[in-house]
This record gives C-alpha cells, sequence and structure tokens, in this order.
C-alpha cells in the first residue's frame, strides 16, 4: 500500500476507537514517528496533513527538523543530559521526562531560549525494570518539583506498554494512566495529555483515553 493509504488507514482506526468511547476523532493528536522514515517519506506525511512529527535520537531530529522546519516536533526518546541543548530549542513538545534532573536541565536551557518547554512525564506503569518512567508512587514528587520550574510546563502524561500479540492484554496499562492523570489533574490543572498507543496497540490506548499516539511503523510502512 502507499503512504497515503497506509496513512487513512490509520485514521480510520482511530475514528473507529474514539467512536467506540464516544470522543471526537479531532481531540487526538497523531504524531508521526519518523525515526526509520526517510526525507521523502516524511515530506509526502505533512503535504497529506500531518503537522506532529517525533523523533528518538537528538542527532536525527537536529538533522529533520533543520529540513521540515514547519512541523511540530515532538522527542520521544530516552534523554541524555548533554543533548538537551539539542532537543529544548528544536521541539514543542518532549514526552519522555522522567527525572528531576532532566527537568532542571530544561529548564535552564529553556530559560536561555526564552520559551515555556512542553513536557510530558514518562510513567513506568507496567514496573518493567528494563523500561524507563518514573514510578507511579514517585509521580506527585516530581509533578510538585516541575511546578516550582518557572520556563517548564507538565502538559500531560506518557507512557510506553509491552509489545504483546493481543492488544486486550495491556488494556489496563492505559486505563491506570488515565486514572493517575485524572487524580493529579485537581493540583495541576494543566495535566491534559496522555501520550499513550503506538503501531501496535494504539486502539486500545484511543479507546482508554489517549489524546495523543506514536505511529511509526502503522503509517511508513503500512504494519
Amino acid at each position: 500500500m502507499s503512504l497515503y493509504e497506509n496513512l487513512m488507514k490509520v485514521k480510520k482506526k482511530i475514528d473507529q476507537s474514539t467512536a467506540k468511547s464516544g470522543r471526537d476523532p479531532d481531540s487526538v493528536v497523531l504524531i508521526a514517528v519518523t525515526k526509520e522514515a526517510d526525507m521523502d517519506s516524511i515530506r509526502q506525511i505533512l503535504e497529506f496533513g500531518i503537522k506532529n512529527l517525533a523523533e528518538n535520537y537528538a542527532q536525527k531530529l537536529v538533522r529533520k527538523s533543520e529540513q521540515f522546519t514547519n512541523a511540530i516536533w515532538h522527542f520521544i526518546g530516552r534523554i541524555q543530559t548533554n543533548k538537551l541543548k539539542y532537543i529544548v530549542p528544536r521541539c514543542e513538545y518532549i514526552h519522555s521526562v522522567w527525572r528531576e534532573e532532566e527537568l532542571k536541565e530544561i529548564n535552564k536551557i529553556a530559560e536561555r531560549f526564552q520559551k515555556i518547554q512542553k513536557i510530558l512525564i514518562e510513567v513506568n506503569v507496567s514496573g518493567e525494570p528494563t523500561k524507563a518512567g518514573v514510578d507511579p508512587i514517585k509521580l506527585e514528587k516530581l509533578l510538585k518539583a516541575a511546578s516550582s520550574l518557572s520556563a517548564v510546563q507538565i502538559v500531560g502524561l506518557m507512557t510506553m506498554a509491552p509489545y504483546v500479540e493481543n492488544p486486550q492484554e495491556v488494556r489496563w496499562i492505559f486505563s491506570k494512566l488515565r486514572q493517575l492523570r485524572d487524580i493529579y489533574r485537581k493540583d495541576f490543572p494543566s495535566l491534559e495529555h496522555l501520550s499513550m498507543g503506538m503501531s501496535n496497540d494504539f486502539e486500545v490506548a484511543l479507546e482508554e483515553g489517549a489524546t495523543m499516539i506514536r505511529i511509526g511503523r502503522a503509517i511508513f510502512k503500512g504494519e
């Protein structure tokens, strides 16, 4: 299938999944993950009306964001604090923050660029030792630390579910992240977004309230 057909297939699934939970499909931010995409494919995706792009690596982000300045860039990869100087000036959103030292470094760089950096806190809902993310028990402490910083704004939570053949098995992870967002939103009203769901499980994530889905393979490879 062509890139356009892949995209239409994803959009149809978004429509169906949001309809199941009585939500407006336009309330979902579709983020195209460009990690394995070539420049021509990225150009096409932008021409098809996708505005939000995401990268996992700082070096690739620098190269691609310079090429596609009209996109809204998200960083979704593991954070190395020494690479934040490349990420902060280029990204509207950073999804994968889960340590206080990362928050402080982002704040420092954002102040230098006179911007408010939008951040999503990564939460390790599944409790897998190999996964990044803050323990749900320590989330409140991190949110309080962020609220004392002048150049960052926590706009949501993010998680990654383990890869499974049947996405229903990870539904509880998405449900738990939504519950956490709803609990802490009372004290932190800017906590709006739920960044959860990728090519293999985004339909279930949408049914559980995802507002941002990160899709790479399903768009660029049709998988």
